[in-house]
């Protein structure tokens, strides 16, 4: 084999597993719904994912809109119902999911408008932190509705009266489609690319 041969085939590889990446965050092993209803409106399905840590599957993601949108930009500033649907794919602690959106709220939102969404923050948090832990196939949902607020959902039961607004359900969206989202391969999914 010549010396020229082996850069290409290790070019090929690497672009290999790199399509195998992104078809495997564009995929979900849950079958979710084509659409949700939410303040009576009908929401279709933007996109879905699963979320990664390293190589393991944390949970399977889905993002329903009033209408398609292929970017974050587009999604922060339609008006409107939305909703996330989630299905826990491996045990993980409540306390580390409730820590991990405050780190995405964090890092994709200015320290003023955390600081403006403290309330609403803590009680994502204290949802999370309440439950000992998620397990494989467990669900949960945060669902926004114009004059109401962020619901939280978990096993489909309502975790308390709705806290926010549109404004602290855009600081959530952002944990998955901002300029550091949790998982790059997701914020594609969730977009439809």
């Amino acid at each position: 084999m010549s010396f020229l041969k082996i850069p290409l085939l290790a070019c090929l590889a690497v672009l290999a597993l790199l399509l195998a990446g992104n078809a495997l965050a564009a995929t979900t092993s849950t079958k979710f719904e084509a659409s949700q209803i939410v303040q009576d409106a009908n929401l279709t399905l933007n996109g879905a994912g699963t979320r990664y840590k390293a190589i393991f599957k944390v949970y399977d993601l889905a993002l329903y809109t009033p209408r398609k949108v292929g970017t974050a930009e587009e999604l922060l500033a339609l008006p409107g119902p939305k909703r996330l649907n989630f299905v826990a794919l491996r045990e993980v602690p409540g306390t580390d999911l409730g820590l991990a959106f405050v780190k995405g709220l964090s890092a994709n939102s200015s320290p003023e408008l955390a600081l403006k969404h403290t309330v609403s923050s803590t009680r994502l948090v204290e949802i999370f932190s309440g439950r000992s832990k998620l397990t494989t196939g467990d669900t949960f949902a945060m669902e926004y509705a114009p004059g109401k607020g962020t619901t939280f959902y978990i096993a489909g039961q309502p975790q308390g009266a709705p806290v926010g607004d549109a404004e602290f359900f855009n600081m959530v969206l952002r944990i998955w489609v901002g300029p550091v989202p949790a998982d790059f391969k997701l914020k594609d999914a969730l977009l439809g690319q």
